[in-house]
């Protein structure tokens, strides 16, 4: 394995759930001064956080560029934070570029009172080439931490990945790899000089439904994906909600300083199933200019005082 360099080193341990929910993590790399000391995730981001072995900073995963959780909130390559609300049972493309189309599926409910649903993502459909890969929560009423809620399948056929901690698939003729970066509910996945993502299983708990007035039942929990990407070599023409925000230039549309930006434009996402790629913006397929981009700049980004998010480079 390849030496690895302090200074990028942000590193994930699940090591302990609090009575309040939150997980405890820290860092595993010997070298830090900070090496196995026990932090607690912060509110905003209690199911999912890393320690920076650098810093000894924890940080929200959520809150990084090429983040997709909660309602689902995306930060994108340009480090602008938005959240779209799509509709529940559809399925929507998320990056669209001619060597990678990836498609997110969305559950969800109407609120009491609502014009829309509250939406999350359950499922990706992911393809390259002309292989495809499946990950998702499976639905589950009440949550427990210590079942694994977590669907993989690759060419349309199940994996089963062993429940412990680094617990590795490999499939070199496609160059994907999956690795456990916890015993249960949560994966990385990476496909060599395209993509690597980071996802969690995760419920809406009580707490998060009664500030929302979710009105989760525990008949269904909502379990769903919070991801986090990372792009190689995406071409100029990518597209879709989040890829589009990896174009160099690309101006975000959305009210930038608001508690909640919105970007709208679903009829432009939407798939006809979660492995098709018809979605208006569709690029899979085509012909690449043979300019590519890479991971966009990282920015720094943190709650403001006045509500919302604020990302700097």
């Amino acid at each position: 394995m390849a030496a690895v360099v302090l200074s990028t080193v942000f590193v994930l341990l699940a090591a302990l759930v609090s009575k309040t929910g939150a997980w405890s993590v820290s860092c595993s790399n010997p070298y830090s001064q900070c090496y196995g000391q026990l932090q607690t995730c912060p509110a905003n981001c209690a199911q999912w956080c890393e320690v920076d072995c650098t810093t000894c900073n924890v940080q929200c995963a959520c809150d990084k560029p090429g983040a997709v959780c909660q309602d689902p909130r995306f930060i994108g390559g340009d480090g602008v934070m938005f959240y779209f609300h799509g509709e529940k049972d559809k399925d929507f493309c998320i990056v669209s570029d001619p060597a990678l189309h990836i498609n997110a599926h969305f559950i969800g409910k109407r609120g009491s009172g609502m014009t829309r649903d509250f939406t999350w993502v359950q499922s990706l459909g992911i393809m390259f080439g002309s292989r495809t890969l499946y990950i998702g929560a499976q639905t589950v009423g009440t949550w427990d931490n210590h079942v694994d809620a977590l669907s993989l399948s690759f060419d349309g056929q199940p994996l089963l990945l062993p429940p412990r901690v680094n617990a590795t698939l490999e499939f070199p003729d496609a160059g994907l790899q999956i690795v456990r970066v916890e015993g249960k509910n949560a994966v990385t996945v990476e496909v060599k000089g395209s993509f690597k993502l980071e996802a969690h299983v995760v419920p809406i708990t009580k707490q998060e439904s009664r500030i929302h007035n979710y009105d989760i039942t525990a008949e269904n929990c909502f379990a769903h994906l919070e991801l986090n990407f990372q792009f190689f070599n995406l071409s100029t023409e990518v597209n879709g909600i989040l890829g589009q925000t990896y174009v160099p230039g690309y101006k975000s549309p959305v009210k930038v300083g608001v508690p909640m930006p919105i970007m709208g434009g679903d009829e432009s996402y939407v798939s006809s199933a979660l492995f098709q790629t018809d979605c208006a913006v569709s690029k899979f397929g085509a012909t690449p200019s043979g300019q590519t981009i890479r991971q966009a700049a990282s920015a720094s980004c943190g709650n403001a005082r006045s509500g919302g998010l604020v990302c700097r480079r």
